[in-house]
């Protein structure tokens, strides 16, 4: 079977190299791809937003499967087109996809079908947002209602600082048209955990629960990023927890978009709060997540191709369970400096052999390759993962291989899992 990839991050990475090790896939194209992805499939100079295109290239070269990766050719109905013409493709439709696109969306959906999550407020207009604030109980958290690459959610501690943060996003358009309309919510306090669910629209079926890092200096400092890192499985979730999580959450949210007449078929991520009342949502993504997927899929020991092609023809139901490798498996991004600020590209990586220490792989976000030399091509370069028997062995694993890589500026998280284990040789 031909199987197409969309996107170009480390994302795309890893879902090419899992699904590279399908027997039944025996040929793998990624649009636009990178300099890393180009090592083991053919990439397209194709962009993801030109549907017609990508329509085109499926047809004329017999893609059996289309994988989309990124959120904005979801949010743009990027499925819808394909289905349309009559292709299998693996993600949610454009109506499924405003869980993520809109959180305006998300939290009125959660509010109607029950759904917990933080108590909130909508506004589209700035000077009614900023006085709101002067009753709110700080600290709180500003949310632009469109997608703005994982940056567009603001803690904010005093009235001073919300004035500030919704000036930039509300008048300033410091995220374009995502800050048109804001949400204003409670900040939720305990460990946050991100649950991602395989659904066909009946049946869901959560993988392994994993931690992202969002901060970009250590002890979850600094802005918010795409995400600097990430481990998994986590320790903190019980079972009683996962049955929450499982009926209160995935299942309503299922359910509630069946009732609005919308099959949800993909996979639908949860970035969730475990709080003293239970867990409760923070957001919703329409697509696996960045760095999570780094550290989940790779310790999935079911086929990756046979478990996506049973959620697109809707049986996953008949698949039964999912067989995972034991152990545990953690990811360290490695930047650009200034990231996720202004950041300077093109300088050269040395260390990057292709060689793979056993348990360890460097999957590419962000590079360029030139003469057999690689370069840094973006604000998140690479993603280092180690996988091991434990996750005190995973994440030494990643960062020894961290250590080996160097390029000008190089910024990563010396943390990674602190939430979970004992500090790591960083």
């Amino acid at each position: 079977m031909k199987v197409l990839v969309i996107g170009s991050g480390g994302r795309e990475h890893v879902l090419v190299w899992k699904l590279k090790q399908s027997r039944k896939v025996d040929k793998l194209f990624c649009l636009p791809g990178n300099a890393g992805i180009a090592q083991i499939a053919k990439c397209v100079s194709i962009k993801p937003d030109n549907f017609k295109a990508i329509g085109d290239f499926a047809h004329r070269n017999k893609i059996g499967l289309v994988v989309v990766g990124p959120e904005d050719p979801l949010a743009g109905g990027i499925v819808d087109d394909l289905r349309r013409r009559r292709l299998k493709v693996f993600g949610p439709s454009r109506k499924a996809a405003r869980l993520e696109a809109s959180k305006v969306f998300a939290k009125e959906f959660m509010r109607k079908y029950h759904v917990p999550t933080a108590p909130f407020k909508v506004f589209d207009n700035p000077a009614e947002a900023i006085g709101f604030c002067k009753a709110v109980e700080f600290p709180a958290v500003i949310k632009a209602d469109g997608l703005a690459a994982g940056k567009g959610a603001v803690i904010v501690k005093s009235h001073k600082q919300a004035e500030s943060v919704i000036t930039d996003m509300m008048i300033k358009k410091s995220f374009g048209q995502a800050g048109a309309k804001i949400i204003i919510e409670s900040l939720l306090q305990g460990q946050e955990v991100s649950i991602m669910a395989l659904a066909d629209g009946k049946t869901i079926i959560p993988l392994l629960p994993s931690q992202d890092h969002k901060r970009a200096y250590d002890g979850d400092r600094g802005p918010n990023t795409g995400g600097m890192g990430a481990y998994c499985p986590t320790n903190f979730t019980t079972e009683e927890v996962n049955e929450q999580i499982r009926d209160h959450i995935l299942t309503r949210t299922i359910n509630g978009l069946n009732e609005e007449g919308i099959s949800y078929k993909g996979v639908l991520y949860a970035g969730l709060m475990l709080t003293p009342q239970g867990p409760k949502v923070l957001e919703f993504n329409c697509r696996f997540g960045d760095p999570e997927t780094q550290a989940v899929l790779p310790l999935l020991k079911s086929d990756l191709y046979e478990v996506m092609m049973a959620v697109v023809n809707q049986k996953l139901a008949s698949f039964g369970q999912l067989s995972w490798h034991p152990g545990a498996a953690s990811c360290v991004i490695m930047a650009s400096r200034g990231y996720p600020g202004k950041y300077a590209t093109g300088a050269q990586i040395a260390g990057l052999t292709g060689k793979h220490e056993n348990g360890s792989y460097v999957f590419h976000a962000g590079t360029s390759r030139r003469e057999n030399r690689w370069y840094t091509a973006g604000g998140r370069v690479l993603g280092v993962m180690g996988m091991d028997k434990d996750l005190r062995s995973a994440l030494n694993l990643a960062y020894r291989t961290v250590h080996k890589i160097k390029f000008e500026g190089a910024q990563y998280r010396k943390d990674i899992g602190f939430k979970a284990s004992k500090p790591i040789e960083a």
